[in-house]
This record gives structure tokens, C-alpha cells and sequence, in this order.
């Protein structure tokens, strides 16, 4: 396998660079333009086929995404933040038409006001508009979730995102291990549309009242259902290929842990080794990886995490529900049911970039262990590094 060292963005323009789409349609935005401005270096040197599409906006990108979809290309983007939000419109209309296009998504903040930096705003943000959702923890992890996107979403029938976090992630650079090309194309295989303008005549994007609205979008729910099982096969035939292991989430020391903190995105890198020497200590405390926040894989995070006594949660990003985070508000959601009911509390942190280090989890941790011991949660939800 070739090694390289290369930077979040450079990772997800190679991955693409050898599924080689066959559109990619797309408008540069901070801090995901490098992505597609190395992508059509490719295209311009000839390293691909694709047919790159130069738009005038973010809205005009996944516009096109779509019309390629639907006349039977494979298809893949970029973008980040704004661009995301500007997408939004016809994000829903994506999913919809069941269209399996790829968004290497770049995690930054949404303004106001204006910030360029990474939380999971931007995505939490679309997280209802019908896409899977990915998060990748680094370089590596942004190269085999793209590879493995293709698969996953041409099998279901929906669109997917995989998404970085913004600077930390996209670039800073990494040792990333390569897969061949011949490789990734026996990994993705052909193309095989469901449909094609060219093949038959149908309708893209009818009026839809009363009369069947509802059961389409009842069929686009099922096959959201039917995502969780297709994400873990698709790990497992990239595990048993190339030896690194994905999924739905990583649970981390977790099986005799009394503290699980459940976190996605770089962070958990960090947290990890915060585990760790607390491990030293005798601590028992663990780390749940999330990588898929749509499908959210309830069941299963249900029988890992209501086994431990508190279930710690950083979000980098906030609810106007006044409940907490998104992850927050979907576990104890998760949760509900369980046949044992661990105490939950939720630290929202990093937004608009602000950095997280090991003492501040550490912190948590410790605040997480004096919890279990009182048996109660005085705060539900707290604020990690704001100066108020």
C-alpha cells in the first residue's frame, strides 16, 4: 500500500480521485476548496474521467449533482459551512429522488457572525434533510470513509456526506496508508444506476400533493432504517480487505466502564488518550466513537451505553431546543427505554473553533466520577472553555 503523508482535504481528493466520478459539480468554499481545486487538477491533467462542472454557487453545485444522479452518472461534491447551508434547499430534494451522490463535507461553523472555523453546526444543522451522516476522526479515516461512501450510499439509494472537522482534520497533515487504484475499483465496482434518463422515460421531481406524498416519503424513511445494517457490511468487507476496521461507532474500553464519554470527530483522538491515563489511575471510564449521526444507530448504542452509570456527551454544537446538543438530546432520546437508565450530562464545547485540550477532559472526567458518586446531575448541560 502506498503511504503518504497527506492532509485531510488531500486524502478526500485522492479517495475521489480513484473512484473517479463520473460528474463532480461543485463551488469552492473555505475550508473545503482545496478539495475540488485538487480534484480538478486531476481532471485538467488527465488523471480522471470525470466531467467537471464549474458553477456559480453552492445551490447551482448540488443542482447539477442531482441532474447528473438522475441521468445515471456517479456523482460527488464538496463543500463546507454557508455552502452546505445554501444547499439546504435541495438537499431534501436529493434524498428524495434517492439520489447516491457524495458530499466530502468540511465541518465549520454556520454564521453569525462570521467565523471560519470548525464546529459541527453546519451539519447538525441538515442532519434532517435525508442524508447519511459520517464523521471521520482524521485523515485516514476521511480517505477510507470516501471509499467507502460510494458503496454505501449507491447500495441504499441515498445521498451521503463524510464529514471533517474544519483546520484540525482538513489541514493538517497525516500518515495516510493508500489503497491501490486497481484496488479502490475492485473495492466500489461499476456503476450500475438505478435508472437513467437514457434508458427509459421518467419524471424528476413531480408534483406530489395529497394523493402519494406521504407514502414516498415513507419510502424514504425505510431505506434510512435499512442504512445501519449496509454501513456495517460494507465496513466489514473493507476490514477483511485492507484491515481497518469501521462501523456504525467505536466503542472504546467500554465494556466495564462506569463513565462512557461519547464524542465524534477529532476529539476523540484526544480523548482517547485522556482514557487512557486515566485507565492508569483506576478509573474506569471509556469512549464511544460516533460515526454514523444519520442513520443514528439507537438499538445498538442502547445496549452498549445503558450499561454504564453516566454517560457523558460533547457536543460541538448547540440546540435551540434549549435541551443541549443534538448528540445530547438523540441518546437521552436512545436512551429512554432502557432497561437501565445511566445519568446523562452534556458539555457543549469548540464552537466557532475554540480548541478543547486534555486537561479540560480530563476535567469532565473527574467532574463525571464526583456525579456517579452523588448519584445526581446537577446541570444537565454545561459549557467547556466559555469565558462567561
Amino acid at each position: 500500500m502506498p503511504i503518504r503523508a497527506l492532509t485531510g482535504n488531500e486524502a478526500m481528493a485522492e479517495a475521489m480521485r480513484q473512484i473517479n466520478p463520473d460528474v463532480v459539480a461543485a463551488y469552492p468554499i473555505t475550508p473545503a476548496t482545496e478539495i475540488v481545486q485538487l480534484f480538478a487538477s486531476f481532471v485538467a491533467d488527465g488523471c480522471v474521467d470525470t466531467e467537471f462542472v464549474t458553477v456559480e454557487s453552492e445551490h447551482s453545485a448540488i443542482a447539477a449533482c442531482i441532474g447528473a444522479s438522475g441521468a445515471g452518472a456517479r456523482v460527488m461534491t464538496s463543500t463546507s459551512s454557508q455552502g452546505l447551508a445554501l444547499m439546504h434547499e435541495l438537499l431534501y430534494v436529493a434524498a428524495g429522488l434517492r439520489a447516491p451522490i457524495v458530499i466530502c463535507e468540511v465541518n465549520r461553523t454556520l454564521s453569525s457572525p462570521i467565523n471560519i472555523h470548525c464546529d459541527h453546526s453546519d451539519t447538525m444543522g441538515s442532519r434532517e434533510a435525508g442524508w447519511i451522516q459520517i464523521f471521520a476522526e482524521d485523515a485516514q479515516e476521511a480517505y477510507d470513509l470516501t471509499l467507502q461512501a460510494i458503496k454505501i450510499s449507491e447500495e441504499v439509494l441515498l445521498p451521503i456526506m463524510i464529514s471533517t472537522d474544519a483546520f484540525i482534520i482538513s489541514h493538517c497533515m497525516q500518515r495516510v496508508d493508500m489503497l491501490e487504484d486497481s484496488e479502490v475499483q475492485k473495492f466500489i465496482g461499476p456503476y450500475k444506476a438505478a435508472y437513467s434518463l437514457f434508458d427509459k422515460t421518467i419524471t424528476i421531481g413531480p408534483l406530489d400533493l395529497q394523493d402519494y406524498y406521504f407514502e414516498h416519503k415513507r419510502q424514504e424513511i425505510e431505506a434510512m432504517w435499512k442504512t445501519a445494517p449496509v454501513i456495517e457490511k460494507v465496513a466489514q468487507e473493507f476490514a477483511s480487505k485492507f484491515g481497518r476496521s469501521y462501523g456504525l461507532f467505536e466503542a472504546y474500553k467500554t465494556e466495564d466502564a462506569e463513565q462512557v464519554i461519547v464524542a465524534c470527530g477529532s476529539t476523540c483522538g484526544t480523548t482517547r488518550v485522556v482514557i487512557d491515563n486515566l485507565r492508569e489511575k483506576g478509573i474506569k471510564i471509556g469512549l464511544l466513537k460516533l460515526y454514523a449521526m444519520r442513520p443514528f444507530p439507537h438499538q445498538k448504542l442502547k445496549e452498549v451505553l445503558s450499561k454504564a452509570k453516566l454517560i457523558t456527551v460533547l457536543d460541538r454544537s448547540v440546540s435551540m431546543s434549549t435541551m443541549g446538543g443534538p448528540v445530547y438530546i438523540e441518546l437521552r432520546s436512545a436512551l429512554y427505554d432502557a432497561p437501565k437508565h445511566p445519568l446523562l450530562v452534556d458539555y457543549i464545547y469548540g464552537l466557532g473553533g475554540r480548541d478543547i485540550d486534555m486537561d479540560q477532559i480530563t476535567d469532565i472526567a473527574l467532574k463525571g466520577e464526583q456525579i456517579i458518586k452523588d448519584n445526581k446531575v446537577e446541570k444537565p448541560v454545561q459549557y467547556v472553555g466559555l469565558r462567561e
